[in-house]
């Protein structure tokens, strides 16, 4: 059975959706203000390398784990709320680019196994 990265499209269509979710992430006023200061070049790569590795795809990440990435960040406020506002965006990005709902439900389903690391519980 192809892996979720396959059935999403490969890297093109990782790269898309990054592009994409980082374009609302960025002009959505619940979380734009956790990226003030971050060089979004390098986010943008380290996030495709990243979801690339997660939907089962070549495993090119090396960035840090997701409770030290993010600690910083719920320092500064990070919460479920926000969490939540990042799933719905990444969820949009990929319906925005004529993703199957059945492939979504299986992104966030990903996403959603990070929560309690990225809110460092």
């Amino acid at each position: 059975m192809p892996t979720l990265y396959e059935q999403l499209g490969g890297s093109a269509a990782v790269e898309a959706a990054v592009d994409v979710f980082y374009r609302k992430v960025l002009t959505d006023d619940r979380v734009s203000r956790f990226f003030d200061a971050v060089d979004m070049d390098r986010q943008i790569a380290k996030q495709k390398a990243f979801l690339t590795m997660a939907f089962g795809g070549p495993a090119n990440y090396t960035g840090q784990d997701m409770r030290r990435g993010h600690a910083h960040l719920v320092e500064r406020g990070l919460n479920d709320s926000h969490f939540d506002a990042v799933v719905e965006l990444l969820g949009a990005s990929l319906a925005e680019l004529g993703v199957a709902p059945h492939l979504i439900a299986q992104v966030a389903a990903i996403a959603e196994s990070t929560r309690a690391d990225v809110l460092n519980r």
